[in-house]
């Protein structure tokens, strides 16, 4: 068989097959289109649901409610109780600062009898916890972080004196730090006075802050309300960690041997959550001017001043030589420039 042939019938069997698959096609024809569910709308709740108040973490006794601690979450319908917390049914920023009565599990919802808001019977017994006292502190706009300091949050308390001395100076100004971590229970501060003219909601500042503290704490708190003026400091959320690895280090805090995970976690919880009124810090008036004093001023001594120093003239400057002159009888003192002249009455300059 020549090569004319062996082309033509190759050709015959390519357009034999290609009509052969059309056939088929036709015969049995397109599919029918599989149905298929639409795909929901992001953020749109199941079927036969109600979107209802939830922890989203353990909420153990005396947890103060934050933004942070509760959500909507969709919850059958069936099991919804009337003590939930329904969303369009009420107010969630309503809840915080609110304290847990009834241990509340991951995941749960929060029911209306679980928690107790300020100003209920009971609100502070079930905030404090064991062994603890709640103290009332007065405070001013500028001594409370201009007003930013809710319930939960935790506080360093601040004392700012004036140190009288013997000595005819200036008192000293000093302000130390005497307390640290120390959480905050509640304010009276009020949110309930309605809504202004823009529809924004009427808040009266506070004038006092109850904080959580031992009863040795709280005897150092109510002294210093009569030593000087107080001020709140706002402690960030990391300050506790890192404040407790220094404490464990030191060896203040010793985490018991033999302990599984979860009593280790605990006991550390508890322990950071801990007030503190050991390592003090402070700040003199010379520590931000240097027209004020770094000493309580004494009583000047023979030949020199209470601190050790060189006498002090009238004005702040030494006299000339170290020594004052000694004085027999009334004298005028001169000043010219920072030469400083003690002259008796009768006496010539």
């Amino acid at each position: 068989m020549d090569a004319r042939k062996l082309i033509l019938l190759f050709g015959a069997l390519v357009i034999a097959g290609i009509t052969a698959f059309m056939a088929r096609n036709i015969v049995v024809g397109t599919p029918a289109p599989i149905a298929g569910a639409a795909p929901a709308a992001p953020g749109a709740a199941p079927i036969n649901t109600t979107e209802v108040l939830v922890a989203t973490r353990a909420l153990p006794v005396g947890t103060i409610l934050d933004a942070e601690a509760i959500k909507y979450v969709a919850w059958p319908t069936e099991l919804v109780e009337g003590a939930y917390y329904v969303k369009g049914q009420g107010e969630a920023p309503k809840l915080q600062g609110t304290v847990v009565r009834f241990a509340i599990p991951a995941g749960q919802p929060i029911t209306q009898g679980a928690i107790v808001k300020p100003g209920d019977r009971g609100f502070l017994a079930a905030a404090l916890g064991p062994g603890m006292r709640a103290v009332t502190v007065p405070v001013s706009a500028q001594s409370a972080v201009a007003g930013f300091i809710f319930p939960g949050d935790r506080v360093d308390l601040v004392l700012t004196q004036s140190v009288s001395g013997g000595g005819d100076g200036p008192p000293l100004k000093a302000s130390e730090t005497i307390l640290r971590n120390l959480r905050v229970l509640a304010t009276d501060q009020r949110t309930d006075k309605g809504t202004d003219d823009k529809g924004n909601t009427i808040v009266t500042n506070y004038s006092t802050v109850t904080v959580e503290a031992t009863p040795k704490i709280a005897e150092k708190i109510a002294v210093a309300q009569t030593v000087g003026t107080l001020s709140l400091s706002l402690r960030s959320i990391a300050d506790n960690q890192g404040e407790l690895e220094e404490a464990i280090a030191r060896g203040d805090v010793k985490v018991p041997e033999g302990a599984d995970a979860k009593t280790e976690k605990e006991f550390l919880a508890r322990a950071a959550a801990r007030p503190q009124d050991g390592g003090s810090t402070f700040a003199t008036g010379a520590d931000v001017s240097r027209f004020q004093r770094s000493s309580v001023p004494g009583k000047p001594k023979e030949g020199g001043n209470a601190m050790g120093g060189s006498p002090i003239a009238p004005g702040g400057a030494p006299f000339p030589g170290g020594a004052a002159p000694i004085q027999t009888g009334p004298t005028v003192t001169i000043t010219r420039g920072n030469t400083v002249t003690v002259v008796p009455l009768g006496g010539k300059n």
